[in-house]
């Protein structure tokens, strides 16, 4: 036999057109819309309810074949829509498996509140590590990656072994108190030890300086304020954190900062728990304002000093990095590893 033997080629070239399409579960669906508005979509159509035996039920209506499907849920509950937190981390899962079963190209978590965040470690024996347990329900229920906001210590991103982008609302935060004194009058004050790296990172934003409060934890959500670290007298200071739940620590922390002498305080925290007796304690607190972001959705009574600022842009930059396989670290210039 002569001449060349014929060849077929070993793949076939395809014309394929990604598609970006969000979701709401019911934990956050004011912040999943803000993020479509950003991104200039439509929440795409799911069907979410509670039957009466408390099972949770999902149903996408709409095709969603070889998508990239965002499901914006943190974590949280929503007195407006009768979730509980627990509720919130069963229909994530459920709307991850919905997804991987109708043939999404990837199912990414937006998650900007990471539940059991704190149950991190063991504290005493026989607990569980609630924070793994976590990050291996939703692997199991087949999510390809995770976007999630200011972790309560960034070491949770080890317990995935899927991709985690950790995005940080410091910098908005900061940025939110340009401007509300000169910066030797300036001082930034961190809760405690655990927080020193987050509140130096936001002093040098704003030009201020850094204070530490000594903070112990005699038993679960109670805290004990010691003396202040640093200067603040006379000073405007600023108690950075990254949550509040039932703000015991947050109103201890600003008595001991006017007890040392400081001229006006105010604090700052990604994520607004406010659980039990919160809005007591932030009404008793010194604080002329409170400012958190739109991770969680506030419950009503909220004090009328707690301002708001939504995150959507930021998470919504960071869905479009992802999906159009862009660096996400550049949004903060790399310097989004704050804990």
């Amino acid at each position: 036999m002569t001449g060349a033997v014929a060849t077929r080629p070993t793949s076939m070239p395809l014309g394929y057109h990604k598609r970006l399409m969000v979701f709401s579960g019911r934990a956050n669906p004011a912040l999943a819309a803000a993020i479509a508005a950003e991104l200039g979509v439509e929440l795409g159509s799911v069907v979410l309810k509670t039957f009466s035996n408390d099972e949770v039920y999902c149903r996408y209506t709409e095709s969603i074949r070889g998508a990239d499907v965002f499901i914006v849920q943190p974590m949280c509950g929503n007195p407006a829509t009768g979730l509980n937190s627990n509720d919130a981390l069963l229909e994530l899962l459920v709307m991850i498996d919905a997804a991987v079963g109708a043939s999404a190209h990837r199912v990414i978590a937006v998650t900007p509140w990471y539940g059991y965040s704190r149950q991190d470690k063991k504290s005493a024996p026989r607990e569980p590590i609630s924070a793994r347990l976590v990050a291996r329900m939703l692997e199991s229920a087949g999510v390809d990656r995770v976007l999630t906001m200011d972790l309560h210590a960034g070491q949770l991103q080890g317990f995935f072994s899927r991709p985690v982008d950790h995005m940080t609302a410091l910098m908005m935060l900061a940025d939110h108190f340009g401007g509300l004194a000169e910066p030797a009058e300036l001082v930034v004050v961190a809760p405690d030890a655990g927080r020193v790296k987050l509140n130096k990172q936001f002093a040098t934003r704003i030009g201020a300086g850094l204070a530490i409060l000594d903070k112990e934890r005699p038993r679960q959500q109670v805290a004990q304020i010691g003396t202040v670290i640093g200067d603040v007298r006379d000073k405007t200071a600023i108690i950075v954190d990254d949550i509040i739940d039932t703000a015991g620590t947050l109103r201890a922390a600003g008595e001991a900062v006017v007890k040392a002498g400081a001229r006006r305080v105010f604090a700052a925290a990604t994520h607004p728990v406010l659980s039990g007796p919160a809005h007591e304690n932030l009404a008793a607190a010194p604080f002329e304002r409170i400012v958190v972001t739109d991770t969680i959705p506030l419950r009503p009574g909220v004090p009328a000093n707690v301002d708001v600022i939504s995150c959507a842009p930021l998470l919504a930059d960071s869905i479009r990095r992802i999906f159009t396989d862009d660096s996400v670290s550049e949004v903060f210039g790399g310097n989004n590893h704050l804990f």
